[in-house]
């Protein structure tokens, strides 16, 4: 099972789109963004789908709307992830605040976790409505202020039908700039993320290179021309190379002048 991996896998690189596609297919919900996820009741019904029965779902409330409601979601999902011996870490605080590069990382794990399992098959006989329906993520028709958001109630027509009667232009305009920012502001995040990946083994190296012992010799020396190199336009492997190949020289020259004196020595005693 893939528990951990890493944070360049390619699992990281799934789409938020292709995500939201994931979660209301299996689980026949109207996700159209990724923080609606947050509460913890989708990620639970996820495993309830890959490990039928595991999940005690009527503990599992699709109601959740504060964050002490979510955190209870994550506690189910933690000791399920336990009874699974699975070492995910869960960051339940940076969760249940809804930011949507927070949860899309962890649907991204969880995801690649479900498809790891039975190749991501789903079972044929599981009914997602009718798991939810156990406890708390059941579908009530209630009114006032705990009524299940729409994007967690049930989408019995897929894909769910569009809302009757046009949209007014304006406000239609503002949805498709709003997901524009969302996505781009979601691309920003990654692009991030992976800067400070490949800047933190830069400064690995560099610090390789800074150790005493090893800091004169040629190659790290050829290294640290690289690393230094102010000119943006310019590649400097190409001064690093030429650099590596006199020093490299220069070495053989000196260790054929000492074989060449050694044999002089050996002449002038005998």
């Amino acid at each position: 099972m893939a528990t951990n991996i890493g944070i360049m896998d390619s699992a990281y690189f799934v789409g938020r789109n292709e995500i939201l596609s994931w979660i209301n297919d299996r689980l026949h919900l109207n996700l159209s963004r990724i923080e609606e996820a947050a509460s913890g009741a989708v990620q639970c019904q996820m495993l309830d789908v890959t490990f039928p029965g595991v999940v005690p779902m009527h503990k599992v409330n699709f109601d959740a709307k504060n964050e002490y409601d979510m955190i209870q979601n994550y506690k189910v999902l933690q000791d399920v992830f336990n009874k699974l011996k699975i070492t995910k870490p869960l960051e339940i605080n940076r969760l249940v605040k809804g930011r949507p590069l927070d949860n899309l990382e962890f649907l991204q794990w969880l995801k690649r976790f479900c498809d790891s399992i039975n190749g991501g098959i789903m079972n044929e006989n599981y009914n997602p409505v009718e798991r939810r329906s156990k406890g708390g993520g059941k579908e009530r028709s209630v009114k006032g202020p705990n009524k299940m958001p729409k994007s967690l109630q049930t989408n019995n027509n897929h894909p769910a039908p569009p809302n009757p009667g046009p949209k007014p232009a304006k406000s239609a305009q503002v949805q498709v700039l709003s997901k524009e920012i969302a996505d781009l502001k979601i691309s920003f995040d990654l692009l991030e993320r992976e800067r400070d990946f490949y800047f933190s083994k830069l400064r690995d190296v560099e610090l390789l290179c800074q150790t005493p012992e090893v800091e004169d010799l040629p190659i790290v020396v050829a290294v640290k021309k690289i690393l230094y190199a102010t000119d943006a336009n310019e590649s400097a492997l190409e001064d690093a190379q030429e650099y590596l190949d006199q020093s490299l020289s220069v070495e053989v020259e000196d260790e054929g002048n000492g074989e060449q004196e050694e044999e002089e020595e050996e002449k002038t005693q005998s």
